[in-house]
C-alpha cells in the first residue's frame, strides 16, 4: 500500500503533546493511546518529563528510535522549525494539525510554501496543515483530535472539512458503520485527495471510498487516479460549493480553489466517480455499497404488502430509469398456487396486508431465482398482523443463500432501534425509511455496474491537423494583442483542423466584395469582420441570402454602417463573404478551458437560441469516440438527428468526427481558451456536416 508511513508506521511522535485536557495535543495523544496502537508512541514536549505514562522528549531529535510518522500540533510560527527537525530525524510522514497557513491569507501562503520546501528537501510527505488528523482502524491508529474513534469496517473516508469529518465519525458510530480509514485533508499543501484515493485503491480491506470535497487544486491528477481506481471499487463524492454563496464559502474556508459546477460534473463522469448531492444521499449509498453485491442489470422486482408504497417505489424506479419486468410464467404459476387469489402477481408483487414471513419467502425466492430480475426492493408496512421480525429474519437468511443479487428493504414506520431493523442491520441488509430512497440507491448501484463494464477506450488522436497553419494564426493574434480571432482567422483554424466550412473570403472594400462574390457564387452570407464584435447578429453584422452584385453592394454598406453605429469603438477590417449552404439540422460544438480540469467540451442544439434552450451536454477533453457519441445521445437534439416524422437520419458519424476534432484541437493547443462552431449544419447520412460560423479566443 502506498503512503505506508501514514498507514503502517512503526513509531509515531506527537509533537506538541500536552498535559492539559483542553489542548489539541492532549486529545491526539489520548486518542492514539486509547485506540490501542501497537507501535511505539513518543510524546514531544519540552516542558513535561512524561505524559499519560509515556516518557516525554524535549525534541524529536532526542528520541533514540527511528520514527515513521510525526503528528504536529504546535503554533504555526514554530512548525517550520519542528518540520526541519523531523527531516533531520529521518521522519517519512508529517500530519500537521496546526492552522495558520494558506487559509489565513498571503502570509500564511508564504509559510505553507516554506513548509512544503522543507518536506521536499528531506523527502517527507505532508498531510495538512490545518487538518483534523488521520485514523486507521486496522492499525488501531487514531492520530486525530476527533471526539470518537470509528469501528473497524470497509469504508475509507476522505474529507476536506475536519469539522464535517468529526460529525461523520459520530454518525458512523451511531449507525454501526465501520471505516478502514479516515483522512482529514486540510489545506492539501502536499498530499491531495488523489494521493489517498490511489492508496485506498490498492488497499484490499477498503471496499468503498467516500469523498467530501470543496475544491480541487490538480484536476487532471484526480481524474487520472480515479479513472483507474473506480474500476476496482466505487468512489462516492459529495462536492460542496455548487452555488455562488457556496463557492465564496469554499474560498474562505480552506484556501482551496472551487472549479466550476459543470466542470466538476464532467470530471466526475470521466473519472467514474458517483456524485451525490447531500450527506444523506452519501450515507444511503455507503450502506448499500458496503454490504450488497452490484446488480448486473437494471431489472428490479418490488415486493410489498401495501399497494400505495408499491406504486410509490414503482414510480421512483421508472423516474430513475430502472425497469420492472414481470416474473417468468412458471414463477407466477407457483405464486398463484401458494398465495391468496387477491394478491397481485405483477411487478410490484403485492403479497397483501396480512402477509406473513412465508409469503415474503415465496416472493423473495421467485425474484432471486428469476433470470429476468437483477435486484429486489422489499417493502414492509406495519399492520396489526405483520410479523415484522420474522420477515426480517427471512430476508437476512435468504440473503446468505442468494448473494449475487442486492436486496434493499424499506420497513416503513419502524423505529430505528426496533427489533426488525436491528436484525436487518446485523445482517448487512440496508433499510431505508422511505421506499423511493431504495430506488435511488439501486440506480446508483446500476450506474456503477455500467462504470465497471464500460469499454476502456483511448482518446482519439487526429493526425491530419495542419499544425503550422494553426500555430501561425494564433501567433499573429497574440503578437497583435488580440484575444479574439477574426472570423476569417477562426474559419482558418477550423479548416486547418479539417472541420468542413463553406467557401469564403474577406473583402476590405466594396469593389473587392463584388469581385469575391462573383468568384464564390451566389447566394451568399455576408458578415462583419472585427476582432471586437463577437456576436455579429447583435449589431446587424450578418446578412443572409445575398443573390446579386447589387445586393452585395447594399449588404456591404449596411453591415459597415450598422456595425459602426452599434459599436463605434470597434475596429472594422472588412466583410466576410461566405457561400450559403443548404439547410440541415443545426447544432453547436463549443469548448472552454476550465482552470481546474482543463478543456471542457459542450455539444447541443445550435443556432442563436442555444443560450435559451440549454439543450447541451458536457465532457472533459480529450474525448473518446464513445464519449462523443454519448454526448449526442444525451441531448434532445439527438431525437431530431435520428429523424422525426419520416425524415432521414442525420450524418451522426460526421458529427462525431467534428466533435472529436474540436476536442483534439483545444487539447493540443494550450493557447486556445475557447472555440465554438455554431451553427454546425448536419446533413443526411453520408452527406456530412459543415460549420457556418466559428469563434476562437486565445491566451494573450
Amino acid at each position: 500500500m502506498k503512503l505506508e508511513a501514514f498507514f503502517k508506521p512503526n513509531a509515531i511522535a506527537v509533537i506538541g503533546a500536552s498535559r492539559e485536557p483542553e489542548k489539541v495535543g492532549y486529545k491526539i495523544l489520548k486518542n492514539l493511546i486509547e485506540a490501542g496502537y501497537k507501535g511505539r508512541i513518543y510524546p514531544i514536549n519540552p516542558q513535561a518529563p512524561e505524559l499519560m505514562g509515556l516518557k516525554c522528549y524535549k525534541s524529536i531529535l532526542e528520541v533514540p528510535e527511528n520514527i515513521d510518522l510525526a503528528v504536529i500540533a504546535v503554533p504555526a510560527k514554530i512548525v517550520l522549525q519542528v518540520a526541519e527537525e523531523c527531516g533531520k530525524k529521518g521522519v517519512k510522514g508529517l500530519v500537521i494539525i496546526s492552522a495558520g497557513f494558506s487559509e489565513v491569507g498571503k502570509e500564511g501562503v508564504s509559510l505553507e510554501k516554506q513548509l512544503v520546501n522543507i518536506c521536499r528537501k528531506y523527502g517527507m510527505r505532508l498531510q495538512g496543515p490545518n487538518c483534523l488528523g488521520i485514523i486507521n482502524t486496522r492499525m488501531n491508529i487514531n492520530a486525530s483530535f476527533a471526539s470518537a474513534t470509528p469501528t473497524l469496517g470497509t469504508i475509507a473516508f476522505i474529507s476536506q472539512s475536519g469539522a464535517l469529518g468529526s460529525a461523520i465519525l459520530n454518525w458512523a458510530l451511531e449507525n454501526k458503520v465501520g471505516f478502514t480509514s479516515f483522512i482529514s485533508l486540510g489545506n492539501e499543501a502536499d498530499l491531495e485527495a488523489a494521493d489517498f484515493i490511489e492508496a485506498f485503491g490498492e488497499d484490499e480491506e477498503t471496499k468503498v471510498i467516500a469523498l467530501y470535497i470543496e475544491g480541487v487544486k490538480n484536476g487532471r491528477k484526480i481524474i487520472k487516479v480515479a479513472e483507474e481506481v473506480s474500476r476496482k471499487k466505487p468512489i462516492l463524492a459529495l462536492k460542496a460549493g455548487v452555488t455562488e454563496v457556496g463557492v465564496k464559502a469554499v474560498a474562505s474556508h480552506t484556501g482551496s480553489l472551487a472549479g466550476s459546477e459543470t466542470a466538476f460534473s464532467a470530471a466526475f463522469k470521466k473519472a467514474g466517480i458517483l456524485r451525490v448531492w447531500s450527506l444523506e444521499e452519501l450515507f444511503n449509498l455507503i450502506l448499500a455499497f458496503e454490504a450488497q453485491p452490484i446488480p448486473k442489470g437494471d431489472n428490479v422486482l418490488i415486493i410489498t404488502n401495501g399497494g400505495g408504497p408499491g406504486i410509490l417505489v414503482a414510480d421512483a424506479c421508472e423516474k430513475n430509469g430502472l425497469k420492472l419486468p414481470p416474473l417468468e410464467d412458471a414463477s407466477i404459476k407457483t405464486l398463484r398456487e401458494n398465495l391468496p387469489p387477491h394478491a397481485s402477481f405483477g411487478n410490484p408483487l403485492d403479497v397483501l396486508g396480512d402477509a406473513d414471513e412465508k409469503r415474503y419467502l415465496l416472493a423473495l425466492q421467485a425474484g432471486l431465482k428469476s433470470e429476468k430480475i437483477n435486484a429486489l426492493i422489499v417493502i414492509v408496512t406495519p399492520q396489526a398482523m405483520t410479523p415484522a421480525e420474522k420477515i426480517a429474519e427471512v430476508i437476512a437468511k435468504i440473503k446468505t443463500q442468494y448473494f449475487e443479487k442486492p436486496i434493499l428493504t424499506s420497513f416503513m414506520g419502524f423505529k430505528s432501534d426496533s427489533n426488525p431493523l436491528r436484525i436487518l442491520k446485523e445482517n448487512d441488509v440496508p433499510n431505508y425509511h422511505f421506499p423511493e430512497t431504495a430506488a435511488y440507491v439501486l440506480k446508483a448501484m446500476y450506474d456503477y455496474y455500467l462504470i465497471l463494464n464500460a469499454p476502456k477506450e483511448e482518446p482519439v488522436e487526429i493526425l491530419d491537423l495542419k499544425r503550422e497553419v494553426i500555430k501561425n494564426i494564433i501567433s499573429k493574434a497574440q503578437q497583435e494583442g488580440r484575444p479574439v480571432l477574426t472570423i476569417d482567422e477562426a474559419i482558418g483554424v477550423a479548416k486547418a483542423s479539417n472541420i468542413p466550412t463553406p467557401k469564403a473570403a474577406v473583402a476590405r472594400s466594396l469593389e473587392e466584395a463584388v469581385k469575391i462574390a462573383s468568384e464564390i457564387g451566389y447566394p451568399l452570407a455576408i458578415k462583419i469582420v472585427s476582432p471586437e464584435i463577437i456576436h455579429k447578429t447583435d449589431v446587424g453584422g450578418v446578412i443572409l441570402n445575398v443573390k446579386t452584385p447589387e445586393e452585395t453592394k447594399a449588404a456591404y454598406e449596411k453591415i459597415i454602417r450598422q456595425s459602426k453605429l452599434f459599436m463605434p469603438q470597434a475596429k472594422i477590417l472588412g466583410v466576410f463573404l461566405q457561400k450559403m449552404m443548404p439547410p440541415g439540422k443545426e447544432v453547436i460544438i463549443g469548448a472552454v478551458r476550465d482552470h481546474v480540469f482543463g478543456p471542457l467540451l459542450m455539444f447541443g442544439l445550435g443556432g442563436i437560441y442555444v443560450n435559451f434552450l440549454r439543450d447541451v451536454s458536457y465532457r472533459l477533453c480529450p474525448l473518446t469516440r464513445l464519449e462523443a457519441k454519448e454526448m449526442i445521445e444525451e441531448t434532445k437534439a439527438y431525437i431530431l438527428l435520428k429523424g422525426v416524422r419520416g425524415e432521414k437520419p442525420a450524418d451522426i458519424n460526421a458529427l462525431i468526427d467534428a466533435i472529436l476534432r474540436v476536442s483534439y484541437l483545444i487539447s493540443e493547443f494550450e493557447e486556445i481558451m475557447e472555440i465554438e462552431v455554431n451553427p454546425l449544419v448536419v446533413y443526411e447520412e453520408e452527406k456530412g456536416c459543415i460549420g457556418l460560423d466559428v469563434k476562437v479566443t486565445v491566451k494573450i
